[in-house]
């Protein structure tokens, strides 16, 4: 299996990655390896909410209502 050597790794990145592999009962090779995978995972279908149906079409003056009222 190949290798992989990550070179000037900060402090604190190290340490939460000691931390955390520590956390879930892995070595920090395992763990960095198993993030890595996580982050690469393509296959993970993205979901998104339904439309939202109205009653009537919204306009810029409406959305721009909303988003005044939201920041109220």
């Amino acid at each position: 299996m190949p290798d992989v050597l990550i070179k000037n790794l900060p402090e604190t990145l190290h340490r939460k990655l000691k931390e955390e592999a520590a956390r879930n009962h892995r070595s920090m090779a395992r763990h960095a390896l198993a993030l890595i995978e996580e982050g690469l995972d393509y296959s993970t279908e993205l979901r998104f909410p339904e439309p939202v149906k109205t009653d009537k079409p919204l306009t810029q003056e409406i959305i721009s209502k909303g988003i005044r009222e939201g920041r109220q």
